[in-house]
């Protein structure tokens, strides 16, 4: 598949690295096609590079790998055009780091980032996943010892189908993806990074996850 990883940070090096390994013909965007961590990145791992536009241009489907704060400049900055009918995998959070550590997790209008894209390309099949956990984690799941689940939230049944594809290629079992169902449920799974972030604090890195467990209720418990 083609694939365009718009961001060239930790996080979307970490998932094009892992895309190019699975056999995709990766691209990575970013702001300028000159950009120093994309032009390295392609040599090392043999994938493309250019400007958000030129990455998601002949892309078949697009992973949002920017901080949630520019994600929507980005988004316009790719075109619409370029977006037009794909499936978007967002795995952004929008995270103010103004005031320091922890940073803030911003809801825009209330309700979340994921809806906020959708809403501004409404002809994007937008699917919120993984941004519960740390990029490791995200391509590499047993490095968390248990059962752990990664959640998907999404309004495109199709869309939501593809991405449930793309992560079971990741290492994640179809048990542990739990559908949460409509876009609107990104609220929760965005807010939810503030406790990761103060369990961050507490255990000095980020190979931990979520757990759901369901015996007449169900919680949260971290793995």
């Amino acid at each position: 598949m083609r694939i365009a990883v718009l961001g060239t940070g930790e996080v979307g090096r970490r998932l094009a690295t892992k895309l190019v390994s699975l056999g995709h013909e990766v691209a990575m965007g970013s702001r300028t096609a000159d950009n120093a961590e994309a032009v390295k990145w392609a040599e090392e791992h043999g994938g493309a590079h250019g400007t958000f536009a030129d990455a998601a241009g002949p892309a078949e489907l697009v992973v949002n790998a920017t901080g949630g704060l520019v994600s929507l400049a980005v988004l316009e900055s790719a075109g619409a055009e370029n977006l037009r009918g794909k499936v978007l995998v967002d795995v952004s959070n929008a995270l103010d780091f103004s005031e320091g550590f922890p940073p803030k997790v911003l809801t825009p209008d209330g309700g979340s980032l994921a809806e906020q894209l959708q809403k501004a390309f409404p002809e994007t099949r937008v699917v919120k996943t993984l941004n519960t956990m740390t990029n490791t984690v995200m391509v590499e799941p047993d490095r968390v010892p248990g059962d752990h689940n990664v959640f998907l939230s999404g309004d495109d049944e199709g869309a939501k189908a593809v991405v449930a594809d793309l992560l079971r290629s990741f290492g994640w079992p179809s048990g542990r993806i739990l559908d949460l169902g409509d876009l609107s449920s990104a609220r929760a799974t965005e807010q939810l990074v503030q406790l990761w972030l103060r369990l961050y604090g507490m255990f000095g890195t980020g190979d931990f996850n979520f757990s759901v467990s369901v015996a007449g209720s169900a919680g949260f418990a971290a793995s």
